[in-house]
């Protein structure tokens, strides 16, 4: 056997659960950070005096910087390894966040969260090749969702903490919170493991063999690894995503992400905004953010179970769908209850539904490409929350009701939808080893 084999056919073991907790984690906080700024807008506005283009145009920056990290710490995670990258990501968000609550102005506030925003873009794509290494195939997509989960309770702590602290202690504290992750650095170090395909690559198969043990004591002595060798023939990650069989569902991948993002940072940045245009005061606006991030988490724990049962296509298509109904809805709503529960289920059709698409890309392309699939995925999703802030402060210039502000939002969910239709789930992985575990099957039921 060799250890991907291993680890795709091994049993849920506290070695998993810890790694998932810590990812988790780590997410929590990457999530915090981000959406902290969007809760912030109107209080931000008000003490330096920006306007709504300046607002959405920092906003932007950010996510330039976040789409940067992505691609640059993509490139180097294969050569430094995995771990390495997500410590260093989670470093630098952590650290310039914490630095932004000490800005003078909007320009230095600016620059921290352009350098913060490299660390947000290093670290999802990291995180979700990182555990698609090690997660067990029957449990990998439930696992990726839960812990894609951890950004979105994250930002309902940002929506808390806004509303505790913002209206007696300003703005600045909300972002001191930030350096947290700081203080469990070392503690990360000692528990994640560094990436396996780093590990075979670099030929260290005694670090390997130690992660196996961990699992089941004694099974790395029968470990075939001279089967590495033939991958390292193959061509680059990058060009296999284009292959005949991939590159149409490569590109559907990528404008489904682009689509999802847009909402994402659209609803991120702009939500209290949008909500408080539409009549509802500051306290509601943010608990707003909290509904979308609980719509998301309970979306993803629920959903992810039934894609077990009857594929991604079959739940992520109509939730797309969903998504576009409700922001349509949205703006029209004058009842305060009727309002939290469209934003709930917009939460599990925007938020929740790009936690099931990371694992829907996971679970489709085969391990040799699977990180490069993730992270050109994510990398291409990122130009959309390039766009997003500063396409919904223009809307917000031109004074438009808020509900053809909502549904211009809502455009980006019906082209997700289409993008998904064309997605070809022939040459999916996760198809691919069904057919073989059931013709494995049929040959020993046959003799």
């Amino acid at each position: 056997m060799n250890p991907i084999s291993f680890f795709e056919q091994s049993k849920l073991k506290s070695f998993h659960i810890l790694l998932v907790l810590w990812l988790f984690f780590i997410l929590m906080f990457d999530g915090y950070d981000v959406v902290i700024y969007g809760a912030t807008i109107p209080v931000l506005k008000e003490s330096w005096g920006i306007s709504d283009i300046i607002a959405g145009s920092i906003g932007s920056y950010t996510t330039i910087g976040t789409a940067i990290g992505a691609v640059l710490f993509g490139l180097y995670s294969d050569r430094f390894g995995r771990k390495r990258i997500i410590i260093l990501t989670t470093l630098m968000f952590s650290i310039f966040t914490m630095l932004s609550g000490f800005a003078p102005n909007a320009i230095i506030f600016t620059i921290c969260r352009v350098i913060a925003g490299f660390g947000f873009g290093g670290v999802m794509p990291n995180i979700a090749s990182l555990i698609s290494e090690y997660a067990p195939l029957k449990y990998r997509a439930a696992i990726i969702s839960f812990i894609f989960c951890g950004y979105s309770v994250g930002a309902v702590v940002a929506s808390f903490t806004g509303q505790a602290l913002l209206a007696d202690f300003g703005w600045r504290p909300v972002y001191w919170i930030g350096a947290i992750p700081l203080i469990f650095i070392p503690f990360a170090l000692k528990m994640i493991p560094e990436s396996l395909d780093y590990l075979l690559k670099n030929k260290q198969h005694n670090r390997i063999a130690r992660i196996v043990n961990k699992i089941q004591p004694g099974a790395a002595a029968t470990f075939d690894f001279t089967y590495q060798k033939a991958t390292q023939e193959k061509k680059s990650p990058i060009s296999a995503l284009f292959t005949k069989k991939f590159a149409v569902t490569t590109m559907m991948f990528w404008l489904a992400c682009f689509c999802t993002f847009i909402l994402m940072y659209s609803l991120n940045t702009w939500l209290p905004t949008l909500m408080l245009q539409a009549g509802y005061n500051l306290s509601s606006s943010l608990m707003f953010i909290a509904v979308l991030q609980m719509g998301s988490i309970v979306g993803t724990l629920i959903l992810s179970n039934i894609i077990q049962k009857v594929g991604f296509k079959k739940v992520l298509i109509p939730l797309y769908l969903v998504g576009a109904v409700c922001l349509a809805l949205i703006g029209f709503s004058t009842n305060l209850y009727l309002a939290y529960f469209l934003i709930f289920l917009i939460g599990a059709a925007t938020l929740g539904l790009q936690n099931m698409s990371n694992a829907f890309v996971a679970a489709y392309y085969p391990v040799d490409v699977r990180s490069a699939a993730l992270g050109s995925t994510i990398a291409f999703g990122r130009i959309g929350s390039i766009l997003a802030p500063t396409y919904v402060a223009v809307l917000l210039t031109m004074n438009l009701q808020p509900q053809f502000n909502f549904i211009a939002i809502g455009i980006a969910a019906v082209f997700g939808m289409i993008a998904l239709l064309f997605v070809n789930d022939k040459h999916a992985d996760y198809r691919l080893a069904h057919e073989s575990k059931v013709n494995s099957t049929e040959t020993v039921q046959a003799s």
